[in-house]
This record gives C-alpha cells, structure tokens and sequence, in this order.
C-alpha cells in the first residue's frame, strides 16, 4: 500500500494584498483599433488630486501676490498723501514768510517815503525788493525779478523749488532784518534826542559865557536857564531811563535821565518830583516843578544836555518854537 502526504506551510509573514488597478479601453470605431491603457488606482488618484489642487494652488498664489500689491499701493499712497502733505505745509509756511516780507517791505517803503534817508539803508536789498517796496517794478529791477522767475520755472524737483525759495527768502530776510535793525535804530536815536523844550517860560540865559549872575565875575554857563512862575510844569525832553532824582549841591532838586547813546539830559532847581530814580519816561513826559533850589537867583529851570560826558549846546537840538526871551 502506497501513501500519500500533503505537507501544509504556514508562514508567519502577512500575504501582500495585490494592487488595485484599472485598465482604460479607447476604441477607434473607425478601424476598430481598440488601446488599452492600465494604471495603478493609487498614482490615478494622485495625478487627480493634483490636477485638482494645481489651479487652486495658482489661484492662491495669484491671490496673494494680487493683495501684496495692493498693501504696496497703499503703502506708495499713503507715501504721497505725506509728502503731498509736506510740500502743503512747506507751501503754506513759504507763502507766510513771503507774505511777511511783503509786509515788511512795504512798510520800509512807506517809512522811505517820509524819510528820505532811509533810502541809503535799503541800497542792499536786491533791486526788484526796492523797486517794489517804492511801487515800481521796471528796468533792473525787472530783470533781476524774471531771473529769479525763470530759475525757479526750471526746477522739475519740488524739493529743488523749495529749497531754492528757502534759499532766496532767508538771504532776503537776513537783508532785511539788517534794514529793520538800522531802521530801528534810527527810530530809538531819534526817540533818545533831547528835541523839545523842557519848560514854558522866558529863556534867561543860555550856554556859554556870561556874568555870574550872584558875584558879577566872569562865569561859564554850562546849559539853558527857563525863568516860569514856581511849581510851573517840566518835561523830559526825549525817552530814557532816570538814573538820578534828589538833591545834588549847586543844582538843588536834580533829575537827570539817560536817553542811551551816551545822551544825558539835566534839570535843575526844582521845587519838585513827579517820577522817581529808575523810571522809564518818553518824549513830554511830566518830571517835575520849576523852582528855585540850590545856588538860584529866582524860579527858573537850569537844562543841561552832555553826549558821551561833554556838553553840547541844547538849541541846536531842539525843533520847537523857542520861549518867550525875558
């Protein structure tokens, strides 16, 4: 008797599951050629998948770089409307500053007019501001005005415009602030000049030599002497300052103001004070009462007028009518 086994194997690795895969047909009618076409379904599913994600990935990224672009474009409007801003500022302050300068310039025009040696003063502004600031604009000063036009007509840069116009207004505004200071200056010298009477009455005496009026001797009169009846009214003859007001030797009742300068004016042989030392008084001004303090014959007012220590005569300084002479 023969026998036959069958011997069975078990294996403890897993059994790999075959692939799925799926085969296309494409048939020509015509000819009846029919292909065939087998994919595995899971690079099929991939190359779907990326068919389908492609053009959502192209459109995500045109989406993003569409809104990069517009943050750019508000970032460069937002850039402008700053700068826009500036250049408004910019011309906002320039057309006060020019407006200023017109200003000025009209009123050194108009002071000009009324004093003629202003004139020479405003010899160093350009020749358009003076033409200008006396109401004309003409020859030279036409010319010189055009150049300026056209220097700042070719200027493409806004910033070259204004830094040409800033440019051009300092170098005139220096010009003439140095026309205002000289201006003013001639206003306060004129302002500090002893140019009225101190007093109304009968002038007595005046500077220079004469007769003591007490020993009958020779005697140097160092000032004005205004005869009034006492308490009569005295005036300081010009702006300052009070630096003295009390009794000083020979001079009785003394005030003396500092016009700056180097002008000094006194008054002398009061009865009387109105201001005090350290006062500040202008032109007119009341100072005190006529009198007759200190080495006086009668109620008169002794004037003095010294620049820089040294006296000079009041009459050529004064511009009103003189006093009744005795």
């Amino acid at each position: 008797m023969c026998l036959v086994g069958t011997l069975i194997y078990w294996s403890s690795e897993p059994v790999l599951k075959q692939a799925r895969r799926y085969t296309i047909l494409v048939a020509d009618r015509t000819t009846g050629v029919v292909r065939r076409v087998t994919v595995a379904a899971r690079p099929a599913v991939v190359f779907a998948c990326a068919v389908v994600t492609l053009p959502v990935l192209v459109g995500i990224g045109a989406a993003w770089k569409a809104k990069t672009e517009v943050a750019d474009l508000y970032a460069s409007q937002r850039a402008l409307e700053l700068e826009n801003e500036s250049y408004r500022t910019a011309t906002a302050e320039l057309s006060g500053q020019i407006q200023s300068l017109q200003t000025a310039i009209t009123d050194l025009g108009a002071r000009a007019a009324l004093d003629p040696s202003l004139a020479r003063a405003m010899e160093t502004l350009p020749a358009f501001v003076k033409s200008r600031a006396m109401g004309g604009n003409v020859g030279t000063a036409a010319k010189q005005e055009a150049t300026y036009t056209n220097a700042l007509t070719a200027l493409a840069n806004p910033e070259d415009t204004f830094g040409l116009l800033r440019t051009l207004l300092e170098g005139l505004e220096s010009r003439l602030n140095l026309v205002q200071r000289n201006v003013e200056r001639r206003n306060a010298l004129a302002n500090a000049t002893p140019s009225i009477w101190p007093a109304h009455g009968w002038l007595t005496s005046t500077m220079g030599r004469r007769a003591d009026p007490m020993t009958g001797g020779a005697d140097y009169h160092p000032g004005l002497d205004i005869a009034g009846d006492k308490g009569q009214a005295v005036f300081a003859t010009a702006a300052g300052i009070v630096t003295h007001a009390g009794r000083q030797g020979a001079y009785g009742n003394l005030i003396i103001i500092d016009h700056g300068f180097g002008l000094e004016t006194r008054y002398g042989h009061l009865s009387g004070f109105e201001i005090r030392q350290g006062d500040h008084v202008q032109r007119g001004d009341l100072i005190g009462r006529l009198g007759s303090t200190g080495r006086a014959t009668g109620t008169h007012l002794h004037y003095e007028v010294l620049a820089n220590g040294r006296l000079l005569n009041p009459l050529k300084l004064l511009t009103q009518q003189k006093p009744r002479a005795q």
